[in-house]
């Protein structure tokens, strides 16, 4: 008997080597990185800063609309600055005009308002809903959401999400209740005469990609217009063509009271907004306000991503990229027995046999592969919308060594092999 055999390794060691991990002991550990250090990116690549590259498909999960550092958003973002870069958010300019007038056209929305995150945008999305129930319903204020659902992490965001972690920071802001999501007959249960909006995402990206069915989506939107109460529909994920179409509510046909946009709207800065349609446009001075929105940096960066969106045969070439990289993950799928594929436009998801998304996450970056796994046991797929069939092909390959390796791995570690 060896006495003195180590033992075995754990499964990042066989995946990963064992990399050695950089020092990070002035930033706050809020988010899990990995070691790398990245310096450069141009289109779907990274380079970190020693040289290598990495096939990005997450892309700032999905906020890198365009890719990294796209011409037409340096240009935007040149031309701005040395123009004027944030003359006070009291002040109108002409970048913010130029962006809400745009947004408003092409989502026939009434009024919209720019500020900083996806977060912000939902927080400002509440306090619009609540102001209506105060002005039509009675002084209604309760919000129903999906318990699945994912709107941001500030804290009337993180009430209406009521994800996992949540109850670290009770007491959360009352007013919210959550039922599953698909499940009309809960939905019409929940709602009471306090009740004055519902609020969803068209696809729920944090739980692993789950879109809400077009059955559920119209009856959510029919209901609401029969009971008299609000619709907002979160499109900080969906909102900006990720879905093939300008918002992911045109695919569905149906019509949202208010609209929440971000991550895509700025490419890859800090920019989002707040649409209202008919009657739930009732802000007035004074009731919201923030120090950066609408500055005029960011609002230039959002009329030249939303200008290219809108340009002749961009959102059909997310739509065929979107089934060609559809295609090729459920082959990949099929290949490796893994489990449903689920998205549409350039947002998939894919269930894995089991919990090992995480592993596979890192397998792929040791392959220079970015990817992101927003469940245990699912890989999420954003990359950028301009993606080109032989990024797609090159992730494919990467994301079938990462998988091997995984196995591998998983096999090592049941076999209890030692070094």
């Amino acid at each position: 008997m060896n006495l003195f055999r180590r033992p075995a390794p754990s499964l990042d060691d066989l995946i990963l080597d064992a990399p050695h991990e950089l020092p990070s002991e002035s930033l706050m550990p809020t988010v899990a990185r990995p070691a790398q250090v990245f310096v450069r990116g141009q289109g779907s690549w990274l380079w970190d800063s020693e040289d290598r590259a990495y096939l990005d498909f997450s892309q700032g999960s999905a906020a890198n609309s365009l890719g990294h550092s796209p011409q037409v958003l340096i240009n935007a973002l040149a031309d701005q600055s040395q123009a004027l870069i944030n003359p006070g958010s009291g002040l109108h300019n002409r970048a913010q005009l130029n962006l809400v007038d745009r947004l408003c056209q092409h989502t026939g929305s009434d009024q919209g308002y720019l500020l900083n995150s996806g977060a912000e945008a939902c927080e400002a999305a509440i306090k619009l809903a609540r102001k209506w129930g105060q002005l039509h319903r009675g002084g209604a204020y309760r919000i129903i959401s999906a318990s699945t659902g994912c709107h941001g992490r500030s804290f009337a965001a993180m009430a209406a999400s009521a994800g996992a972690g949540a109850s670290r920071f009770e007491p959360l802001l009352p007013g919210f209740s959550h039922v599953p999501f698909n499940d009309l007959p809960a939905l019409h249960a929940a709602v009471d005469a306090q009740t004055v909006a519902i609020m969803l995402e068209p696809i729920q990206s944090e739980a692993g990609v789950i879109p809400a069915t077009e059955h559920y989506l119209k009856g959510v939107e029919r209901l609401c217009r029969e009971l008299g109460i609000l619709l907002i529909l979160d499109e900080v994920q969906t909102g900006i063509g990720r879905c093939g179409t300008l918002l992911a509510e045109q695919q569905y046909g149906v019509r949202a009271d208010i609209v929440t946009l971000g991550k895509g709207l700025g490419g890859g800065v800090p920019l989002a907004a707040l649409l209202a349609r008919g009657k739930a446009c009732c802000f007035e001075a004074g009731e919201l306000a923030g120090t950066h929105h609408g500055n005029a940096l960011m609002a230039a960066a959002g009329v030249a991503v939303l200008d290219t969106v809108l340009a002749n045969g961009f959102l059909q070439h997310v739509r065929e990229s979107g089934l060609y990289l559809g295609e090729g993950l459920a082959r990949l799928a099929y290949r490796y027995d893994h489990g449903q594929l689920r998205g549409h436009g350039l947002m998939w998801g894919l269930t894995l046999s089991d919990d090992c998304a995480d592993a596979v996450v890192k397998a792929a970056l040791h392959e220079g592969l970015i990817l992101n796994a927003p469940q245990p046991d699912c890989l999420r797929f954003t990359p950028a919308l301009t993606v080109s069939k032989s990024n797609i092909d090159e992730m494919l390959v990467r994301l079938a060594r990462a998988f091997a390796r995984v196995r591998t791995a998983q096999l090592q570690c049941r076999k209890g092999i030692a070094v």
